[in-house]
Order: C-alpha cells, then sequence, then structure tokens
C-alpha cells in the first residue's frame, strides 16, 4: 500500500515537471516565432516613422532606404487639435475609418497589435520632435503633433494563431503521452527502491533471527545459574562458558552488521596506501598455520615476491582472513588450503583453494549473499554468521576488483580474488 502510494506521487510529480517542460518549450517556441514575425515589420515602422520631416511645408525622408518604402506600412499625422491626416492614401483600405480609430493613439513610442474590423494592425505613435511642423495640405495648414506608423499584418496574426492551435493540440495530446511516460518512469524509478525496501526487510529479519538463538541461549544459561545461586563459579562453569561464547557469537555479528551497513550508507572510506602484499601474508600465515594444525589441516602459502599494490592495508587484511577462516571451517581433516598469489598485467590474483567437498552447484550463485548459508546447522556450530564472504565482496569491489568461486574438479572449493595494483579513482 505504501508502495501504491509513493509509485501515484512520483508519477504526479514527474508529470507535473514534464508538462511544464513542455509548456515553457512551447511559449519559448511561440514567442520566438512572434518576434521573428513582427521584428523587421516593427523596424520598418520605426525607420518610416523616424525618418520623416517637414521642411519648407512639405514632407521629406532625411534618408533613403528600402525599407522607407515598404508598401504595407501607412504613415498618419495628427495635428495638436487631435487630427489624423494620411499622407500616403490607399484605395484598398479605408483608411477614414482607420484614421479615426487610431486617432486616440497615445505618442508613447510603444509598438502594439490591435484588431479594427477583422484586420490586425501594428501601431506606432512617436512624438514630432523638430522645430520645422508645419505642413501645408489641401485644407491648409495643419501643427504636426505626432507621426502614426500603421502596418497589416494578417497573415502574421493569422500564422501565429495557428501555431498557437498546434501548440495546443500537441499539449493536450502530450498531456496523454506525459501521464503514460511518468507512470512508466516512476515504474522504473520504483523496481530498485522496492528491491532495497525488500533487501532491508530481509536483512533486519534475518539479523533478528540471528539475534534470537544466541539471546535464548544467554538467557536460559543465565536462568539455570539463578536457579542455584549457592553454586560456585566452577560449579557453573559450564553455563558460564556457553554465556561467554554466545556473547562472543553476538558481538561478531553486531560488528558485521554495523560494517555492512555503514557500507550501504557509503560511510566507509578505504585508507589507501602502498601496500606489500608479502608482509600482509606473513601476518595472516604467522596467525593461520597453526590454527590449521590445531584442525589437523595443512596450510601452504606460495606468494610471488615483491607484490605491492595500492589498497587499504587493514581491509586487505580481513579479506584474507575471512577466506582463509571460511576454508578452515569447510574443510575436514586431514585437508589441505594453498593460498597462491601472482601479478598478471595491472592486477594482482589472489586464490585460497581447499580440498573439501566444495559448494553445492545450487548454492554457488548465493554465497556471497548476506546471512545465506548453504549448512546452517554446520555454520552456526561453527560460530559463522554467513555475512562474511558479503563483506570480502564489498572490500574488493570497493578496491576497484572482482571476486568469484568455482568448485575444483578434483574436489574442494576456489575463491578466486583480482585487484588493480592501483585502484582507479
Amino acid at each position: 500500500m505504501m508502495f501504491k502510494r509513493t509509485l501515484r506521487r512520483l508519477s504526479v510529480r514527474i508529470s507535473v515537471v514534464f508538462l511544464l517542460i513542455f509548456i515553457i518549450f512551447g511559449t519559448v517556441i511561440y514567442g520566438y516565432v512572434s518576434y521573428r514575425f513582427f521584428d523587421k515589420v516593427d523596424d520598418s515602422m520605426r525607420l518610416k516613422a523616424n525618418n520623416l520631416g517637414i521642411a519648407n511645408g512639405r514632407i521629406v525622408f532625411q534618408s533613403r532606404n528600402r525599407w522607407l518604402f515598404d508598401p504595407r506600412i501607412l504613415i498618419f499625422l495628427r495635428d495638436t487639435d487631435g487630427r489624423v491626416f494620411n499622407m500616403f492614401p490607399r484605395e484598398e483600405i479605408d483608411v477614414e475609418r482607420l484614421a479615426e480609430l487610431i486617432a486616440h493613439t497615445p505618442p508613447t513610442g510603444r509598438i502594439y497589435t490591435k484588431e479594427i474590423e477583422d484586420h490586425a494592425y501594428r501601431i506606432l505613435n512617436i512624438p514630432y520632435l523638430y522645430e520645422d511642423n508645419i505642413l501645408q495640405t489641401d485644407r491648409g495648414p495643419i501643427v504636426v503633433d505626432s507621426i502614426i506608423a500603421v502596418s497589416i499584418v494578417d497573415s502574421e496574426v493569422a500564422a501565429l494563431g495557428d501555431l498557437l492551435i498546434i501548440i495546443a493540440s500537441g499539449l493536450v495530446t502530450g498531456m496523454i503521452i506525459i501521464i503514460i511516460a511518468g507512470y512508466y518512469l516512476a515504474r522504473r524509478s520504483m523496481v530498485p527502491i522496492q528491491a532495497s525496501w525488500e533487501k532491508q526487510q530481509q536483512f533486519v529479519a534475518d539479523a533478528s533471527h540471528e539475534l534470537r538463538t544466541p539471546l535464548a541461549v544467554v538467557k536460559s544459561n543465565a536462568e539455570l545459574i539463578l536457579r542455584h545461586p549457592g553454586h560456585t563459579v566452577e560449579e557453573e562453569s559450564i553455563r558460564v562458558t556457553n554465556i561467554i561464547r554466545e556473547v562472543r557469537r553476538m558481538t561478531k555479528l553486531v560488528s558485521e552488521l554495523l560494517t555492512l551497513a555503514r557500507s550501504d550508507a557509503n560511510q566507509l572510506e578505504l585508507m589507501i596506501s602502498a601496500v606489500s602484499l608479502n608482509q600482509v601474508t606473513e601476518t595472516i600465515a604467522e596467525q593461520f598455520v597453526p590454527l590449521a594444525e590445531m584442525e589437523g589441516l595443512t596450510l601452504t602459502i606460495k606468494i610471488a615476491d615483491q607484490l605491492e599494490l595500492m589498497a587499504d592495508k587493514e581491509r586487505l587484511h580481513q579479506l584474507l582472513v575471512i577466506l582463509l577462516d571460511n576454508a578452515i571451517k569447510y574443510t575436514p581433516p586431514p585437508g589441505e588450503i594453498l593460498v597462491t598469489a601472482d601479478k598478471h598485467g595491472n592486477n594482482i590474483i589472489i586464490a585460497v583453494e581447499d580440498s573439501g567437498q566444495g559448494i553445492p552447484a545450487q548454492d554457488l550463485p548465493r554465497v556471497f549473499d548476506r546471512f545465506y548459508r548453504g549448512d546452517k546447522a554446520r555454520s552456526r556450530e561453527s560460530g559463522g554468521t554467513g555475512l562474511g564472504l558479503s563483506i570480502a565482496k564489498w572490500i574488493v569491489e570497493q578496491h576497484g576488483g572482482k571476486i568469484s568461486v568455482e568448485n575444483k574438479a578434483a574436489g574442494g572449493a576456489k575463491f578466486s580474488v583480482v585487484l588493480p595494483i592501483k585502484k582507479s579513482s
């Protein structure tokens, strides 16, 4: 239910964003086309109006330019009494009626579009500022107050109207597509979120399950100790040992959970420096050779000389400890464990092999999953939490490498780690 509500909200938000982008894009297109349609017309009107002057009572043009003779542009003069006179008659236009309609246009110098009797006009009214402002006409002399330039823009307005209809139609059709696309994108974006949520829920459930067993053991042993308050520590040593063992297991589990939680939140940073793999393996050998002998196993380490790489020394040590600890747990005595490392091109390949029974084929794809254990009973007895290989995979990937596992033909499993000598940024 929660994901359905989130899906609806996300779909609406994505659709609104796309719709706003569509509207802004359409507005920009309409504004640009409108500007391009009227740009030259407006320039011609300004040029023709600004170049008109009066000399000796007659109209003169102060300069010569082809735009001055644009037939679409009409020039009117308004006198100080507010009367409008047409200086360039056009038979196909009722200039008298037009003059009446533009008589009250203020001389602001601004250009605007006006619908007059089913026709569209661009109108410019500018004040006449020259000293010689008396014009001789058939009606007698007039004192010119302002110049009005008028241009017929029926075709431009009609084209803009068609463009607006196209944009509006596209918006209606686009809304349907946008809603479908928004829902599709929301569904796609919800897939990893839902998968992450389910993974987190499974992670919490598995962690709770893993903690339940040691907590139950601690609780039961503590209650048994309380039933015999007079017993000495020696008499209750078995129960105290059980409590300590389970506490250690819980401590290890909590530590591994904290590592994975911090890695998921990108709160763990690697301390990259030049590391000698030979020194790391020598340290690990001192720790694991005696442990392997106690388990009846033979641990052999074959490392090429002077293997160095850019890595986090502590994490590299942890990686090898996890792999060796896993090999010892799943190799019955007498058995052999072999650790090899060598340089191949720009990588170092580390392999940890054992002579155990190998990993069942159905378990191979999931050995690096959190809390996954093929033999759960055996893992719990040996203190395993099912998180070690997950942490190993995280360490390898953080170094830009790869880790894989396979069963050997002769029996046993082989873990292979490929680490770049120089970690890419």
